[in-house]
C-alpha cells in the first residue's frame, strides 16, 4: 500500500484488529520511507452477478427493482415490512450463494414467485399474471387452482 503522505510504496504493517462485529479489520500502518502512520480499513466486497434479461441486455442486480417488485405484488396486502425484508434477503442470499457471475431474469423471477407464494396467495397471483404474461381468464384459473391444490389436499386429511 502507498503512503498517503509520500506516496512511497513500501509500507509495514504495525497492528491489526478486528471490529466487534467481525466484519472488517482496521490496519495501522507505518511508512518506512517518511516514518508516519496511518489506518486502513479492510472490509469484503460482495459484487452482485449481472443480471441477463431476456433479450440478451445486461443490467446491473438492483435491490430497489427487487423492492419495487414485492411491492406493487403486495400492494395493500396484509403482510408486514419485515417480512418482505425477509423474502427479499432470501432472494438476495438465493442469488449470492448461486456463486454465478451471471443470472438470468427469469431465474430470480421464479426466486421472486416461490417467496410471494409463502407470503401472500393473492400478491403470488398478481406476480404470476404480470411474470407470466396472462392472455385471458383461463390463465388466472390456472394459477388459482394451482395455488389451492395443497390447500385440497390438507382438507382430505381428518384427524382420527
Amino acid at each position: 500500500m502507498k503512503c498517503p503522505f509520500c506516496k512511497h510504496p513500501d509500507t509495514q504493517v504495525v497492528d491489526t484488529r478486528e471490529n466487534e462485529e467481525g466484519d472488517s479489520i482496521r490496519r495501522r500502518r507505518r511508512c518506512l520511507s517518511c516514518d508516519k502512520r496511518f489506518t486502513t480499513h479492510e472490509t469484503v466486497e460482495l459484487r452482485m452477478p449481472q443480471l441477463v434479461k431476456q433479450n440478451g441486455m445486461r443490467s446491473e442486480f438492483d435491490a430497489d427493482k427487487l423492492r419495487t417488485s414485492f411491492t406493487r405484488a403486495l400492494h395493500k396486502r396484509p403482510v408486514s415490512t419485515e417480512l418482505v425484508d425477509a423474502a427479499m434477503d432470501n432472494v438476495t442470499q438465493k442469488v449470492f450463494a448461486l456463486g454465478e457471475r451471471e443470472i438470468g431474469s427469469r431465474q430470480i423471477g421464479e426466486m421472486v414467485m416461490k417467496e410471494l407464494f409463502k407470503l401472500d396467495k393473492v400478491a403470488y397471483i398478481r406476480f404470476a399474471s404480470v411474470y407470466k404474461s396472462f392472455q385471458d381468464v383461463g390463465d388466472f384459473s390456472e394459477a388459482i387452482d394451482a395455488v389451492n391444490k395443497p390447500t385440497a389436499k390438507r382438507r382430505q386429511i381428518k384427524p382420527v
